[in-house]
C-alpha cells in the first residue's frame, strides 16, 4: 500500500504537462528573444502559454510574468510595492502572522531597511477579518499582503473583501495564491488584486517555474538584472519547456476543477469525521472555509515527527506542516498563530488529498492514524501525565 497524501507540498506532474514539455523540447528549442524564424516560433509558444495562464485568473496576458516559482514571485511583488511606496514616504506594510515564509522573511528583510510591518493576529478558525485589515491601515501604508489560502491548515481567506478595502483606500494588495491557483476559481479583476503569486508544481506542473500577476500600472521592479526578457522585469532566457508544461497543467486542472472539488470535499469531510473520533484531537482551521483536499489535525500527547515516520512505514506520505520548514524542530508558526500551544502544536498532522486519492485511501488513512496515535500514546510520558490528571488536557 502506497498513498500520497501531501499534495500541498507538491503534486505529480500530469501527462498533459509531460507531453507538452516533451514536444516543446523537441520542436521549439529556439531562444524566444531571437529574431529568426526558429526563435519566433518559440516566442509564439511562450506567448500562447502566457495567454492561457492569464485567462484562468481573468487577467491580461501582458500582466503575467514568468518566475522560478512562488517564492520569487512573492519577493518581487512585495519588494516592488514596498520600494515604490518608500519613494512616496510610505513605509508601512500589513500582513498576517501565518503567511508562508517567502512572505514573512521578505518582510523581515524590509524591516532592516526601515519599513514598519504589522502582522495581523489570526483567529482560531484561521480566517482573517477584512475589518481588521481596514483598522490597521495608516496614511503611510503602501502594501497589504494576505495569502489566498493557507499552505498548512488550508483556510481560504476573504480575498474579495480585503481587496475591496485596499482599493477603496488606494493601497496595493498582494496575495500569495500558491495553494489556491488551480483548486479555486480566481478573478483578479473582481477581487481587486494588484499582485498574485503562483507556483506550477502545486497544480501538477513542473517544479522550478511559476508566475507573477502584476496589474498593469502597478510598480514592478526586477529582482534579476540582465537582458530584456519579460518586458525587462525578469532577466534570463525563459524556461520555455517549464512554462509550457505549467500552462498545460493549469488548463487541465481548471477543466476538471468543479467536479474534482466536489469529489475531494467529500473525501476531506469523511477524513475529518474519522480523525475526530480520536480522543483529544482537534481540526486546525475552519471546517468549511478550507481547500477541498486539506485536513490538518493536532493530537495531544504525541510528537508529530514520530507520527509521520510511523505512517510512512504504513505507506502513507503526509506532513506536519509546510515542506519548506520540515527540517525545523520548532512548532509550526501557523498553528501558534491560531492559538495552539507549543505542546499541542508539536503533535500536528497535515493530510492533503489530490486527484490520485480514493475513498479506500481515506479509510486506510483513518485506520492507520488511529493505530499510530494509540501506539505512540501508549509509551508517552506526556500522555501518562495527562491521563493521570497530573497535567490537564487542552484538547
Amino acid at each position: 500500500m502506497s498513498i500520497y497524501a501531501d499534495h500541498a507540498a507538491t503534486t505529480a506532474m500530469s501527462e498533459a504537462a509531460i507531453e507538452a514539455m516533451t514536444r516543446c523540447m523537441r520542436e521549439y528549442y529556439g531562444n524566444p528573444s531571437s529574431l529568426y524564424r526558429i526563435g519566433q516560433q518559440a516566442k509564439e509558444v511562450l506567448e500562447q502559454a502566457r495567454e492561457d495562464i492569464a485567462s484562468v485568473i481573468h487577467a491580461e496576458s501582458r500582466e503575467i510574468y514568468f518566475t522560478s516559482g512562488g517564492s520569487e514571485a512573492d519577493n518581487q511583488a512585495i519588494r516592488s510595492a514596498a520600494l515604490a511606496g518608500k519613494k512616496k514616504g510610505k513605509n508601512h506594510i500589513i500582513s498576517t502572522a501565518f503567511e508562508h515564509h517567502a512572505v514573512l522573511h521578505t518582510l523581515e528583510q524590509l524591516k532592516t531597511e526601515g519599513f514598519e510591518v504589522t502582522l495581523l493576529d489570526v483567529h482560531e478558525n484561521g480566517v482573517i477579518r477584512p475589518e481588521e485589515v481596514e483598522a490597521a491601515l495608516r496614511p503611510e501604508t503602501c502594501l497589504v499582503t494576505v495569502m489566498y489560502a493557507n499552505n498548512e491548515i488550508g483556510t481560504i481567506q476573504p480575498i474579495r473583501e480585503i481587496g475591496a478595502v485596499c482599493r477603496a483606500h488606494q493601497v496595493l494588495f498582494h496575495t500569495d495564491a500558491v495553494q489556491a491557483v488551480g483548486p479555486l476559481s480566481i478573478d483578479v479583476q473582481a477581487e481587486n488584486i494588484d499582485y498574485l503569486s503562483a507556483s506550477s508544481h502545486k497544480f501538477h506542473g513542473p517544479k522550478g517555474v511559476g508566475f507573477l500577476y502584476a496589474r498593469k500600472g502597478v510598480p514592478l521592479l526586477p529582482l534579476i538584472n540582465g537582458g530584456a526578457q519579460e518586458k525587462g522585469k525578469r532577466a534570463g532566457t525563459e524556461n520555455l519547456p517549464g512554462i509550457v508544461g505549467m500552462a498545460a497543467a493549469l488548463k487541465e486542472t481548471v477543466a476538471e476543477r468543479d467536479a474534482e472539488a466536489i469529489r475531494l470535499t467529500g473525501l476531506r469531510d469523511r477524513l475529518i469525521a474519522g480523525l475526530k473520533e480520536i480522543p483529544h484531537s482537534a481540526l486546525n482551521g475552519d471546517a468549511e472555509k478550507r481547500l477541498p483536499g486539506n485536513v490538518s489535525f493536532c493530537f495531544e500527547g504525541i510528537e508529530g515527527e514520530s507520527l509521520l515516520l510511523l505512517l510512512d512505514e504504513k505507506g502513507i506520505s503526509a506532513s506536519s506542516g509546510s515542506a519548506c520548514t520540515s527540517g525545523s524542530l520548532d512548532p509550526s508558526h501557523v498553528l501558534l498563530a491560531i492559538g495552539r500551544v507549543h505542546d499541542v502544536a508539536h503533535g500536528s498532522l497535515r493530510l492533503t488529498l489530490g486527484r490520485e486519492n480514493t475513498p479506500e485511501d481515506v479509510e486506510y488513512i483513518i485506520s492507520a492514524v488511529k493505530d499510530v496515535v494509540s501506539y505512540l500514546r501508549g509509551f508517552s510520558p506526556v500522555w501518562r501525565d495527562l491521563q493521570s490528571g497530573k497535567t490537564p488536557f487542552i484538547l
